[in-house]
């Protein structure tokens, strides 16, 4: 048997005869101390991707669309509208409109891109700069937006923004067929609309899911952004109950999928394959989508479809107040625990309210025994409700609790008179950083309250929230007609141990209450 030996021990091996034994004990020793810590390496270097390898296998895979997409899609529509110029107006707050105006790239390479996929007659904005398609009884503009089947039978939800004031409704399914569509009813309140296909009974529907998403939650949106047809985005659902000014109700959840002009009315589903809510609007410098998008939620899209199936119309209930949140300094002033429930700042005449003896200045805290959270919260559940409906009201009125029971009325278009009452001479409140003179004195102001007349921008009546122009009808629940009549009430409010008192203030046709500091010297 021979030895093979590597080329970088030959030196050694030759010289080996000639070692003494304790040579040849050191290296061998060494050498056996070498090979196993090149064991030991071997092993180590084994474990470690061993172990690495496990953890890349637990690591989640992210979430594929495709079959969801596939399933639902065919159920999301575009809405087509062709509606009177007079009455088009850029609405929406996603600006759902992506033709409101001049084609933006008009004498660009773009121009006949376009018009080509943009537009759906191509010469759009030529004719609406000639004022109107030729042979009709006017100039007449188009718009486009989104919507999704419900039925199979042919209702299709939309937003109210894309249908306001058309004279002809188109339905473009995801396979080019398209259909005539009648307008059942809308909801301007909640932004939306129902439309009917007739003729119809095994069209692809979607269903509204019965429960809100979480937070975190993955959701897909389709529908027709800047008139391109069929477009899938996804993302995650960032906030639930946001208020965006809209409205009353407002309740939306906010995505961050990318939801562009032309989405409104458009769904968004879960991973389920079910509605989770409308898109209607988007917050956008830019005009495009920065990943902030708001949904009208599910529970309140049933809700309304429902009643507008039958009633072509949204029936709600009518408390007759004007209400605004309820403050922490407002809180203290009215010797409140805490700053909840909603602030009655105007009562309507003849109105439910008024009828069962409410008063301005009273918290609504309770409605049937549920507690109010808030002004919004108060609105939502009383729209909720139908007209006759009777209801228990718990409110505060100087910290004390209180109930009466009431018969809802109906909610009405029309915006109702507001009471008011009375006023007499001019002053100066240097405690306060402003002057006063009787509204009547002042063209414009009513003949009733103290309208300010000036202001320091500094001064505690200012950082309080007034501005020159407000009028002044009562302060600490005491009718104003002069800059003494509200010192008075002040010096009642802080003998009473207050270090705030509630100022009913007018601004414009608005009343609310602003909270002035009782120490004006």
């Amino acid at each position: 048997m021979s030895l093979e030996i590597p080329h970088a021990l030959a030196p050694l091996a030759a010289a080996w005869p000639r070692r003494s034994l304790m040579q040849k004990l050191l290296i061998g020793t060494c050498a056996a101390a070498l090979i196993a810590g090149a064991s030991q390496l071997r092993t180590l270097a084994t474990t470690t991707v061993h172990a690495a390898t496990i953890t890349t296998v637990n690591q989640p895979a992210a979430p594929g669309f495709a079959d969801l997409v596939q399933r639902v899609k065919p159920a999301v529509v575009s809405v087509q509208v062709k509606m009177k110029t007079g009455a088009m107006t850029e609405t929406g707050m996603d600006g759902s409109n992506p033709f409101y105006g001049q084609n933006p790239f008009e004498g660009t390479p773009f121009e006949k891109f376009f018009k080509k996929f943009g537009a759906p007659n191509g010469d759009q904005f030529d004719r609406r700069r000639k004022g109107g398609q030729e042979g009709g009884d006017g100039p007449v503009a188009q718009a486009l937006g989104s919507g999704f089947f419900v039925s199979a039978d042919g209702y299709v939800v939309t937003n109210n923004h894309v249908v306001d004031g058309a004279v002809e409704v188109k339905i473009v399914t995801d396979d080019g067929k398209t259909f005539n569509a009648k307008i059942v009813g809308t909801d301007s309140r909640t932004d939306l609309a129902l439309l009917k296909v007739d003729g119809q009974s095994d069209l692809p529907f979607v269903h509204l899911a019965a429960e809100k998403p979480r937070v975190g939650d993955w959701v897909v949106a389709m529908g027709n952004p800047f008139g391109l047809g069929g477009t899938v985005t996804a993302g995650i659902v960032s906030a639930e109950g946001r208020d965006i000014g809209a409205g009353p109700y407002d309740d939306f959840i906010q995505i961050d999928a990318p939801v562009n002009k032309g989405n409104s009315g458009g769904p968004t589903f879960n991973l389920d394959g079910e509605v989770v809510g409308v898109n209607t609007a988007i917050f956008s410098p830019s005009g495009g989508s920065v990943g902030i998008a708001f949904d009208i939620p599910s529970e309140t899209v049933q809700n309304v479809v429902a009643e507008l199936k039958v009633n072509r119309k949204v029936e709600r209930a009518w408390l007759g107040v004007e209400i605004q949140p309820v403050t922490a300094d407002i809180a203290e002033s009215l010797s409140l625990d805490s700053p909840k429930g909603a602030l009655v700042s105007t009562l309507q005449p003849d109105s439910p309210a008024t009828k069962a003896g409410l008063k301005s200045g009273d918290v609504i805290a309770k409605v049937d025994g549920q507690e109010v959270k808030d002004a919004r919260d108060l609105a939502r559940r009383i729209g909720r409700l139908h007209p006759g409906a009777t209801v228990e009201i718990g409110y505060f009125r100087d910290g004390k609790p209180l109930t009466v029971s009431l018969a809802l009325g109906e909610l009405k278009d029309k915006t109702a008179d507001r009471a008011q009452p009375a006023s007499d001479e001019s002053g100066t409140l240097d405690g306060l950083g402003m002057s006063v003179a009787p509204a009547s004195t002042v063209a414009g102001s009513g003949e009733v309250g103290v309208v300010v007349t000036g202001l320091d921008a500094n001064g505690a009546a200012a950082q309080a929230g007034l501005a020159e122009g407000d009028v002044l009808v009562n302060v600490a629940g005491k009718a104003v007609a002069s800059a003494g009549d509200i010192e008075k009430a002040l010096e009642a409010a802080k003998s009473a141990g207050k270090t705030r008192a509630l100022a009913l203030v007018k601004h414009g046709e608005d009343q609310h209450y602003v909270p002035l500091p009782v120490t004006i010297g």
